[in-house]
């Protein structure tokens, strides 16, 4: 009988940013010791949920094992992940032998000691089980891919979009591969590609939407296996951060790597048309203002995204559409501002209470000041969640609506998280779509929540952990060139 061992860990790791992930990060968002399966699936469980499901029903045997994910924020403490690791690996020697092992991993984590985590676990994977078990692995595209990892799995895929509602899909490809490989139909081999760039790669429109099906076009003809971009994640200080392809063919090194090349050049052409267009503060609050009625604006406050290791307690935004008076144009909401403190408080006060509430900045000067302000209780909920894709559920903790004088309404919740959709209002009784603007903190995984409700998307840039300012960011670990650092970093090596 086919044995099969599947797991989880991982985080993304914002460098730059000056708190770190630690034992209660991983515990406080999803953590499971061989019953993932048994839960709800989130992005990263997801991949359990179809191996499991696929491989019962082919007749194997499924073991599973440690299944953890934590809130992106700084380094990963070395004695905690050294300790999730290890408990992974003891799972698996638990398991042995077996003839498959799947992951589902990130490809980003950092640890202090470690740049390379999943390197690290999956060439330790491969002590355990030996030259001849497939191992297969499914990343997120924000990842780092290294040669390291390249060396010790069979093959890894990433999920194809930003935002990544395609986890599950992506997993049936790692599976298919994997039983292909056990079955000796297919031999794979990887190549990736350095595209020598950093971006933010936006999936749902053009020109990423049409190089995605590009990608996908290739797939299932001429020995490839697979197309991936791995988009990188830019707040990181690490020797492999920047975008590059991967390829996965059928036993032919050197049709992969000429694919990987050749897409990775495409992309590299096309730089300047996938930049996303930025707007102040100040200007989005103009914007606003102008615009003739309709449905909501939803604006994003890039750089303070909690999926990208920000604190999401910033205040930059939330002072200018107070100073500008945005909410004359129709009322205005905005979360999920972090802030446990003040939620406690509007909890104690009650709803329907009036009181001077301090809101926010209290992360350090990434988040700005706290602001005084008169607010009214409107709504308390308890254990809030909200989709992500059509599938996975993410939680928000608690929640407070609190109500400014000027009609600004702002959510504070208890878990630190970026807003994936516009349920995540539903327990406090919030109609989205009666509102002129909605800022959401989040870079781009809002977008397929929220952008059939809106008339149209903006992306804003203030101070945060993400703020989107590749030529300035303090890396000192790549060694080649990058756009947009360089103009043309092929012809600068």
């Amino acid at each position: 009988m086919t044995r099969l061992f599947i797991a989880c860990l991982g985080t993304e790791t914002n460098t730059f940013v000056p708190f770190p992930t630690g034992r209660r990060a991983f515990e406080g968002r999803e953590q499971f010791r061989g019953d993932a399966t048994r839960h709800p699936a989130t992005t990263f469980t997801a991949p359990l949920h179809a191996w499991r499901a696929r491989a019962e029903a082919m007749g194997w045997q499924v073991h599973e094992g440690l299944a953890t994910f934590a809130q992106p924020s700084g380094i990963t403490v070395r004695a905690v992940y050294e300790s999730l690791r290890d408990e992974l690996l003891d799972n698996l020697r638990a398991a042995m032998p077996v003839d498959v092992v799947l992951l589902s991993l990130h490809g980003a984590m950092v640890a202090d000691g470690y740049d390379d985590c999943e390197g690290d676990l999956l060439g330790r994977v491969r002590e355990i089980v030996g030259p001849d078990a497939v191992i297969g692995g499914e990343l997120d595209p924000h990842c780092h891919l290294t040669e390291a990892m390249l060396g010790a799995a069979n093959h890894l895929v990433m999920f194809k979009e930003y935002p990544h509602i395609d986890s599950a899909l992506r997993a049936e490809e790692v599976f298919a591969i994997a039983v292909d490989a056990l079955g000796k139909r297919v031999k794979p081999v990887m190549a990736m590609f350095d595209c020598r760039m950093l971006g933010v790669f936006r999936t749902p429109v053009e020109p990423m939407k049409g190089f995605v099906a590009r990608m996908q076009s290739f797939e299932g003809r001429d020995g490839i296996l697979s197309v991936s971009l791995g988009h990188s994640f830019p707040w990181a200080d690490v020797a492999d951060v920047g975008a590059r392809m991967l390829v996965v063919a059928d036993n032919d090194p050197q049709a992969a790597a000429a694919l990987a090349e050749k897409l990775g050049m495409e992309l590299f052409a096309m730089r300047e048309q996938t930049l996303t267009k930025l707007i102040t503060p100040d200007q989005l609050v103009e914007h606003v203002l102008a615009a003739p009625p309709g449905k909501p604006i939803v604006a994003a406050d890039t750089a303070d995204n909690a999926g990208g290791g920000s604190p999401s307690d910033a205040t930059f935004i939330l002072q200018t559409l107070l100073d500008r008076k945005a909410a004359s144009a129709g009322p205005v909401l905005l979360g999920l501002l972090w802030d446990p403190m003040a939620f406690a408080i509007a909890e104690e006060a009650g709803v329907g209470a009036a009181l001077m509430l301090r809101l926010g900045g209290k992360s350090g000067p990434i988040s700005g000041d706290p602001i005084d302000l008169q607010v009214t209780v409107r709504q308390l909920a308890y254990d809030g969640t909200q989709s992500f894709g059509k599938s996975a559920k993410a939680s928000t903790g608690n929640l407070a609506w609190l109500q400014t004088e000027q009609g600004i309404d702002i959510v504070v919740n208890t878990n630190r998280t970026q807003l994936f959709d516009p349920d995540a209002f539903d327990k406090l009784g919030l109609d989205c779509g009666a509102y002129r603007l909605i800022v959401v903190k989040s870079t781009q995984h809002f977008y397929a929540g929220f952008a059939p409700i809106a008339s149209e998307v903006l992306y804003v840039t203030a101070p945060g952990g993400v703020r989107v300012d590749f030529v300035n960011l303090p890396l000192t670990k790549r060694k080649l060139p990058y756009w947009p650092k360089v103009a043309n970093p092929f012809a600068a090596s």
